[in-house]
């Protein structure tokens, strides 16, 4: 070990201690995973890298920052909550954003946001790599393993390393994992190199041949480095051996540096210790972030661009149906937007997507749609890899009954970022999903699973629904800065727009393609407020003259786009009028959509008679008939006479 790598490893080392001991002065929240003991394994690494390359790191990201930039103060001030913070004192310990290097305290989902940003250096034919750090304890992870057979498969420069400290917090690799690692890697075609931090010369020379093949091959590499980290887990959770510890304090190559160039240890430590330590008390008396400087009304944050402003003048053809107006959307995005991709399994041509969405895709634009192996997880994380890099990615999900497999992608990365990282970037991707029944698919592909994704922060949800042309909704949409959720239900792509089946109604579009569509009697004033979304509202207009004719019902029926946000300023104002509301959503009621709509009435005004419908609570059947009555579909007339017979 040569004086400057002996200093960059021990500034990264007594800054961690200070922040250690920051803590148990009660100066400073929250948590801290150190990496001492393991500052020798990232350097040679992240040294051979190039500036345009990208880095993803884990909960234990100090050292990998402080290799990357060298910018103690910074680092410093986010863990002590300081407006000057890397992301302003938001993310702390484990949640860092700066110029290409990401870090999330979650294991396993960080990599295939590498392997996103990885295939966006492939779409623009660079040769920058994108990195990603994980521990042993990863190895548990499924969705790693989607990414690297991925990875492999689109031949991108991933190079995910390994520091393998033989811990997954506190439980030992050896009860925790069963095989080989270079065989798994083997399996999956990947390169596989291995190196040891206590061999100094092989770990450079490792280094470099990871960092040179995955670059000039442009496949994955896994580097595997042995350490060991002589810190807890966290602050204070070690039930190590001691006596291991301290074997391996005993050749750790600091101390073993140190006690061998003691003059020279002393006077890097003592220059170290002064600027650290003034830094440490300069940010004792910094100010933190206020409310107001935090919050943003992300909803309303989007962004002009021309294919928004190009597609407002597509025409309606007199028998296009909404799966038709979807996939000219789609063919009119790809040929305008260089950063938009499409996304999914079996996308491909000539199937063209289960329901046929992105029929003619790949074979006009073979660059930009990518037919993907069965990997919902980790087609996700590529995709919010892709977004957070500065590209529009679509992904598709072949039935939304598979949505929750996209979960932890969601909900821990795609909803965070913005915030999490001080709105440095923003998270743009689109996964758009066929949801619903009525086609007699059974229970795991036939569910409403719109109730499950509401409410996450900056993921708005919005629902297709025939009332109001799917490519404007889309094109909308695509202005979005921030994660969406897309619903089209399966039942509904064959339906024509526009068709209300009514010559005593009348459709009222609200200038924004997301604004709620409102369908209402001509020249006479209703006596009952519908709100309901997607194809629900197909199902009902064609009981309009019915209704009535049996009960004298006048509806005026509010389609949500948005379900996330909610927009019901019309809806209760409506409400107030008819005193009556009859909400109607596919999926079933409890703690569902149309429990947040009441509660909002109900907050204007508790006069108001509310109804709900929805499925009933269990597995949607097969058959056919037990099918309808499960979702209610034969119930909605009665549901409506309802509302007049009990007033």
């Amino acid at each position: 070990m040569t004086p400057e790598v002996y200093k960059a490893c021990q500034k990264i080392r007594y800054t961690e201690e200070s922040l250690l001991e920051l803590f148990t002065q009660g100066k400073m929240n929250g948590t801290i995973h150190t990496c001492v003991g393991q500052e020798l394994a990232s350097y040679y690494l992240i040294k051979y890298l190039n500036k345009d390359d990208y880095i993803f790191s884990n909960h234990r990201c100090h050292g990998h920052y402080l290799h990357r930039f060298d910018d103690h103060s910074s680092l410093i001030a986010e863990l002590m909550g300081k407006k000057s913070g890397v992301c302003s004192g938001i993310g702390s310990s484990q949640h860092i954003c700066r110029d290409g290097f990401f870090s999330n305290g979650l294991q396993g989902g960080i990599v295939p946001l590498a392997a996103g940003a990885a295939l966006k250096n492939k779409l623009e034919k660079k040769q920058d790599l994108a990195v990603v750090f994980i521990g042993d304890g990863t190895l548990g992870e499924g969705v790693i393993y989607e990414t690297f057979n991925i990875a492999s498969l689109l031949e991108i420069s991933l190079l995910i390393v390994c520091e393998d400290n033989g811990f997954a917090q506190s439980t030992r690799k050896s009860n925790a994992f069963r095989g080989s690692i270079e065989s798994r890697c083997e399996g999956f075609g990947m390169k596989y190199i291995h190196a040891s931090m206590w061999d100094e010369k092989n770990l450079s020379k490792s280094s470099k041949l990871a960092v040179d093949y995955s670059r000039k091959e442009s496949k994955p590499v896994f580097f595997h480095v042995e350490t060991y980290r002589l810190n807890s887990h966290s602050k204070s959770d070690d039930n190590r051996d001691k006596s291991e510890i301290k074997k391996y304090r005993e050749i750790d190559p600091i101390e073993v540096f140190a006690s061998k160039n003691k003059d020279i240890a002393k006077s890097i430590n003592t220059d170290i210790a002064k600027k650290i330590n003034a830094n440490i008390e300069s940010l004792l008396s910094e100010g933190e972030l206020k409310l107001d400087e935090y919050l943003v009304d992300h909803f309303q944050d989007q962004e002009n661009n021309n294919f928004f402003i190009s597609c407002k003048n597509s025409n309606i053809d007199k028998d296009d149906r909404v799966v038709d107006r979807i996939n000219k959307f789609f063919h009119d995005l790809l040929d305008l937007d260089n950063r938009t991709v499409f996304i999914g399994e079996d996308v491909s041509d000539p199937y063209g997507g289960a329901f046929k969405v992105s029929r003619g895709l790949s074979d006009k634009y073979p660059g930009k749609v990518f037919s993907t192996p069965i990997s919902e997880q980790a087609i996700a994380g590529i995709s919010n890899g892709l977004a957070i890099t500065g590209y529009k990615p679509y992904l598709e999900i072949m039935f939304g009954d598979f949505i929750t497999l996209t979960f932890d992608q969601l909900l821990n990365h795609a909803s965070k970022f913005y915030y999490m990282y001080d709105k440095k970037v923003s998270c743009p991707v689109v996964i758009r999903t066929p949801v619903g029944g009525g086609r007699g698919y059974g229970p795991t592909h036939s569910q409403a699973i719109e109730k499950f994704i509401v409410g996450m922060d900056c993921v708005r949800v919005v629902a297709i629904n025939a009332y109001r042309d799917p490519y404007l909704t889309y094109s909308e949409v695509h202005r979005s800065i921030h994660p969406v959720v897309v619903i089209e239900n399966k039942a509904g792509y064959a339906r024509y727009i526009n068709n209300i089946e009514s010559d005593f109604y009348t459709l009222e579009a609200g200038k924004g393609y997301l604004d709620n569509v409102r369908i209402r009697p001509l020249d006479v004033k209703e006596n009952l407020t519908i709100v309901t979304y997607g194809d629900n509202a197909s199902r009902l207009t064609p009981l309009l003259d019915s209704l009535f004719e049996d009960y004298d019902a006048l509806i005026d029926i509010h389609i949500l786009t948005s379900l996330y946000p909610l927009s019901l300023e019309k809806v209760i104002s409506s409400a107030e009028a008819t005193g009556k509301v009859l909400i109607i959503e596919e999926s079933s009621t409890p703690f569902g959509i149309g429990a947040e709509i009441s509660a909002q009435i109900n907050e204007k005004s508790n006069s108001i008679k509310i109804k709900r419908l929805g499925a009933m609570s269990v597995p949607i059947p097969s058959i056919r008939s037990l099918e309808e009555s499960v979702l209610n579909f034969d119930s909605i007339s009665n549901a409506i006479g309802s509302m007049f017979n009990d007033c």
